[in-house]
């Protein structure tokens, strides 16, 4: 697929399933975040990849967050909590790193984190791999950060899920570019 067809028509996949992408194609989207507009050159970014077992175990972990906040969860919303991390064969959760820089501020830091993803979810989909960015409260809770290990100056920007599209590509939304491109002054 041609860069500016990935571009103009990626979308996300809600559903997906196994296989995730191969080692090949993870290697690709890899190496396409890392390649993200970066005030400074600071790559204020990593991941964590994680599946099979591990995927359960962060359900785990969501499950123990969501404990701590209210435990008095009933069975059916602890079983929600154990299978978020299950709409996927794979995911990656897009840790930002932010650092003290006299000329990078913490907004342009977590931007750059961002426009990585963005990288990873266009490749993914220049691969015919499926992929969706998600966030949420789990993105935001202290245990689940403390769990996977997150330093004080580090964020979660999002968990990016990838598999097999359980359903084909649909268009992307249709948008007029004069609607959000103007001139200045007119």
């Amino acid at each position: 697929m041609q860069a500016l067809d990935a571009l103009k028509n990626r979308i996300s996949h809600g559903k997906l399933q196994a296989p995730g992408p191969s080692p090949e194609q993870r290697a690709e989207i890899e190496a396409a975040a890392l390649r993200a507009a970066d005030h400074g050159n600071l790559r204020p970014w990593r991941y964590l990849y994680i599946s099979g077992e591990g995927l359960q175990a962060l359900g785990e972990l969501y499950l123990k967050a969501a404990l701590a906040d209210k435990p008095e969860l009933d069975e059916q919303q602890k079983e929600r909590f154990l299978k978020m991390p299950l709409r996927a064969p794979c995911l990656y959760v897009a840790i930002a790193n932010i650092t003290e820089h006299p000329k990078v501020p913490r907004e342009e830091q977590l931007m750059a984190a961002a426009a990585s993803v963005q990288n990873m979810i266009t490749a993914a989909f220049a691969l015919g791999v499926g992929a969706y960015w998600r966030s949420g409260d789990m993105a935001f809770h202290q245990v689940v950060k403390d769990g996977l290990g997150l330093q004080a100056t580090e964020e979660i920007v999002g968990f990016v899920y990838m598999g097999t599209p359980q359903l084909p590509n649909r268009s992307a939304p249709e948008l007029q570019v004069p609607d959000f491109f103007q001139n200045w002054p007119n």
